[in-house]
C-alpha cells in the first residue's frame, strides 16, 4: 500500500463521513429551530401570564378603593380605617391561586373568612417584607421570592377621612405565581420531551435519506478504488435523473475517455516500438553480415545504416510533433488572408524533391486559422501525395456551408494524379502507423497523415480523402472559418465524411479550372 494510501485512509478514520455530517447539521439545524421556538414561545407566553396577574391585581386595587369610597352600607361612611379594612378582606371576590390579609401597623390582622388557594396566616415574614416595601399611601405591586416561595403581591394602605384612630392599615392581594405558571411549565416540560422525541426522528431519518441518497457516492469511491490501468471496465449504475445521477454519468464519461486515452498510449507504445524494430533489425542485420575488409561492403552498410537512422529520427521527430498537438494549445489561430496563405504553401511545396506543384481554385478572403499548423498539414499531403502519387500536385481551396452546423467553413485540398486510394483504406488510412496498399515499400513514419488529422481536428475540422476525376486522390481538409467568409465562395454544402464528397469539377468551379 503506498504512503497517499495510508495517510488518505488515516484521514477518513480520523474525519467523519460525509453523512454523519449530513446528520450532524440537520439535527443541530433542527435543534437550534425548536430551541429558539422553544424559548420565544416560553418567554411570550410567560410574559402574557405575569402580566394578567398584574392586570387582576390592579382589579383588585380597584375594587378596594369602591368599597372605601362607598362606605358602610348603613351609613355610607366607614368608622375607623380598620372597619374599611375589614370589609375590603371580606368583600373581596377569591380568585384561583390567591391569598388575601389585611395588616394594621405592620402586622396580620385580619383574613378572609372563607378558605382561599393561599392561606397567609402566620406569613410574619411576607408582612415584614409588604410592610417595608410600602410607603407612603401609593399602592405598590411587587414580588415575594423568598423560602422557597414566588408571589406577586399588591398592597394599598386604607385611608378613611375624618375616622378616630391613628392606625396604619394595609390591604395585601397576593398570586400565588408558581401555581399560575404551573400549567404552562408542564407545557414547557413536554415540549421539551416532544422536541427531544423530533430530533431523534429527524436524525433517524436523515440516517436513512442521507444513506439512500450517499449510495451512488460510496459506490463511485468504491469504482475508483477497484479503477486501475489494467482495469478500467468498471463503470457506475446510473439511478433516477438527479444530480448525482449526473455526477454518475459524469464518472462514466470520465471512465470512458480515461479507457480510451490508456488503449490509445498502449497502441502506440506497441507501434512505436514495432516501427523502431523494423530499422533496428535491418541495421543489425548488415553490420552482422558486413565483411569489414571490403570497402564497398562497408560503405553500403553504413549508408543503409545513416538511412534507417535517419527514418527513426523522422518517426521521434512526428512523434513530438503528434505529441505537442495533443498538448493543452496546440493551435494558436489567427485571422489569415486564405489567398497568400495558400500561394506562400505552394512556393514552399515547389521546393519538394520530385514535387510539380500548380495552384488551382484559390478562394479569396479571411479565415481564423494557424498558419503554420495548417501549413505543415498541407505540405505534409503534398510529401504523401510526391511519395505516393507521383510528381504532379496540385493545391486549391473553396469555401461552403457545413450542412450539419450551417456555418461556413474553409476546404484546403491537394490533389495528386497517382494510383488513389483503395475505399477500404480511406477510413482508416489517417490512423497512426497506417499506410496505403499502393505505399510498396515502407517510406516515411506512417505518422503524417495522423498528424494532419490531429490538426484539422485542433481547428474543429476534419479531413478526409476522395477519388479525383481523371483518377488519383484528393485530400480535403475542412476548417470552420470563424472569420469573414471568402469572396467568389460557393453556398453548396458538402457532404459529412463517409458520405459522398463533391466532385473534382465541384471543387474547382471558382477560379481556373484543373
Amino acid at each position: 500500500m503506498s504512503t497517499t494510501t495510508k495517510r488518505g485512509g488515516r484521514q477518513r478514520a480520523l474525519s467523519f463521513s460525509v453523512r454523519t455530517r449530513i446528520i450532524a447539521v440537520i439535527t443541530v439545524v433542527t435543534a437550534l429551530g425548536l430551541l429558539a421556538v422553544g424559548v420565544s414561545v416560553y418567554l411570550v407566553e410567560r410574559y402574557r401570564i405575569l402580566e394578567q396577574v398584574d392586570v387582576r391585581l390592579r382589579a383588585n386595587l380597584e375594587s378596594a378603593r369602591y368599597i372605601v369610597t362607598e362606605g358602610h352600607p348603613d351609613s355610607g361612611r366607614w368608622a375607623s380605617a380598620t372597619d374599611a379594612l375589614t370589609a375590603v378582606v371580606e368583600r373581596m371576590s377569591p380568585d384561583d391561586n390567591t391569598g388575601a390579609l389585611g395588616m394594621v401597623d405592620g402586622r396580620i390582622a385580619i383574613v378572609p373568612g372563607v378558605d382561599l388557594d393561599l392561606d397567609l396566616q402566620g406569613e410574619d415574614a411576607f408582612a415584614a417584607h409588604v410592610a417595608a416595601m410600602t410607603e407612603g399611601d401609593d399602592p405598590r405591586i411587587g414580588t415575594y421570592a423568598e423560602n422557597g416561595v414566588a408571589w406577586r403581591y399588591l398592597s394599598t394602605p386604607i385611608r378613611v377621612e375624618g375616622s378616630s384612630g391613628s392606625a396604619d392599615t394595609t390591604f395585601v392581594m397576593v398570586y400565588d405565581l408558581d401555581r399560575e405558571l404551573a400549567e404552562f411549565d408542564e407545557a414547557a416540560r413536554m415540549f421539551v420531551v416532544v422536541s427531544a422525541i423530533v430530533l431523534v426522528v429527524v436524525a433517524a431519518t436523515g440516517t436513512i435519506v442521507a444513506t439512500r441518497l450517499l449510495r451512488p457516492l460510496r459506490q463511485m469511491r468504491e469504482t475508483a478504488d477497484r479503477v486501475s490501468a489494467r482495469s478500467l471496465d468498471e463503470r457506475l449504475p446510473i439511478v433516477g435523473n438527479d444530480d448525482v445521477a449526473e455526477l454518475a454519468d459524469t464518472m462514466n464519461s470520465m471512465l470512458d475517455r480515461l479507457d480510451d486515452a490508456l488503449e490509445s498510449q498502449r497502441r502506440l507504445l506497441s507501434d512505436v516500438g514495432h516501427e523502431l524494430k523494423t530499422p533496428i533489425t535491418i541495421v543489425r542485420g548488415h553490420l552482422e553480415v558486413m565483411d569489414p575488409d571490403d570497402p564497398d561492403d562497408t560503405r553500403a552498410t553504413r549508408e543503409l545504416a545513416i538511412d534507417e537512422l535517419a527514418r527513426m529520427a523522422r518517426l521521434v521527430q512526428d512523434l513530438a510533433d503528434s505529441a505537442a498537438l495533443h498538448g493543452p494549445s496546440p493551435v494558436q489561430p489567427r485571422p489569415v488572408d486564405v489567398s497568400d496563405l495558400v500561394h506562400q504553401i505552394a512556393r514552399k511545396a515547389s521546393g519538394i524533391a520530385g514535387a510539380e506543384v500548380s495552384p488551382g481554385v484559390v478562394a479569396d478572403g479571411v479565415a481564423l486559422l494557424d498558419p503554420a499548423r495548417i501549413t505543415q498539414a498541407v505540405l505534409q499531403l503534398v510529401q504523401n501525395a510526391v511519395t505516393h502519387g507521383g510528381g504532379r500536385v496540385e493545391i486549391g481551396s473553396r469555401t461552403d456551408v457545413d450542412p450539419r452546423t450551417d456555418e461556413s467553413r474553409l476546404l484546403l485540398w491537394v490533389r495528386d494524379h497517382g494510383p488513389g486510394v483503395d475505399d477500404d483504406a480511406k477510413a482508416r488510412i489517417f490512423e497512426r502507423f497506417t499506410r496505403g496498399s499502393a505505399a510498396g515499400e515502407r517510406v516515411g513514419s506512417g505518422l503524417g497523415l495522423n498528424i494532419v488529422q490531429v490538426i484539422a481536428r485542433a481547428h474543429g475540422g476534419e479531413v478526409w480523402v476522395e477519388d479525383a476525376a481523371g483518377g488519383g486522390a484528393r485530400f480535403v481538409i475542412a476548417i470552420p472559418e470563424g472569420g469573414e467568409r471568402p469572396a467568389g465562395s460557393s453556398e453548396d454544402p458538402a457532404p459529412p465524411p463517409g458520405a459522398e464528397r463533391p466532385q473534382p469539377a465541384d471543387i474547382g468551379r471558382t477560379g481556373t479550372g484543373e
